[in-house]
């Protein structure tokens, strides 16, 4: 298994919503280079970055600094949030990231997806944010009447390999992860499952790698602390974290 922190941006800024409620915002730097820098010392090799803006609202006003992530630093890039047509996918590509997350567009408009799918194979991935098992979509503002568990089976029919999925009831709330969620797509999907929101201590890492996902995304429990990036990594790597 492999750790991917986290980096949520808004506004130019490292931030972090509670259960994504905009309203409910820390932030934790006002430079994710700097940021994306750190983590790349401690070892990470890939990061997650969302535009919590273009989640919302459409767009890439984030752009800029996603573009100075992958050219200042040696990390593996996801980009997800406003990415909604092939243009914008483009545009990131060529600015050095490795992997595009469509959410909302992957939902609503599934000829998009398949055209994405064509064009970049396994670099595009889906992120699939769920609240009460639906399938949650626009920055998690609004829930479609669409099981978690179906779609993510039909993501697969459809040729998708990688699936960032994200339990909101439990995004930033430091009380551990849906570890049921997880292990109820493990045994149901073959795609590649990244465990997102609420992995929050050790244990939860460990059992998710113990169910063999194939990653979990890190994200406020490592700007509080409660887990250090390095022991994380190594402990996704089969060693035993004190």
């Amino acid at each position: 298994m492999i750790i991917i922190p986290a980096i949520d941006l808004y506004d130019k800024k490292v931030v972090r919503l509670l259960r994504g409620e905009y309203d409910k915002m820390t932030v934790y730097s006002d430079n994710p280079v700097n940021m994306a820098k750190t983590i790349e010392t401690a070892g990470g090799e890939v990061l997650h970055v969302v535009d919590l803006e273009g989640a919302r609202d459409g767009g890439t006003s984030n752009f800029d600094v996603v573009a100075a992530i992958c050219r200042e630093t040696g990390l593996k890039v996801e980009i997800g949030g406003g990415i909604r047509t092939m243009e914008t996918i483009d545009r990131y590509m060529e600015a050095g990231v490795r992997w595009v997350i469509l959410g909302t567009k992957a939902v609503t408009d599934e000829n998009f997806l398949l055209e994405a799918l064509a064009k970049y194979g396994d670099r595009i991935e889906v992120g699939v944010d769920a609240k009460d098992g639906k399938v949650a979509v626009k920055g998690w503002t609004e829930v479609m009447d669409l099981d978690m568990i179906d779609f993510i089976k039909h993501l697969e029919e459809i040729g998708v390999k990688n699936v960032i999925c994200t339990d909101i009831s439990r995004d930033g709330a430091m009380r551990g992860t849906n570890l049921d969620l997880y292990r109820r797509l493990s045994e149901v999907s073959g795609m590649n499952i990244t465990a997102s929101g609420g992995v929050s201590n050790y244990e939860d890492i460990r059992t998710l790698r113990d169910m063999e996902v194939y990653g979990a995304i890190v994200g406020k429990a490592m700007y509080t602390g409660d887990i250090d990036l390095k022991k994380a990594i190594a402990l996704a790597e089969g060693e035993e974290a004190e």
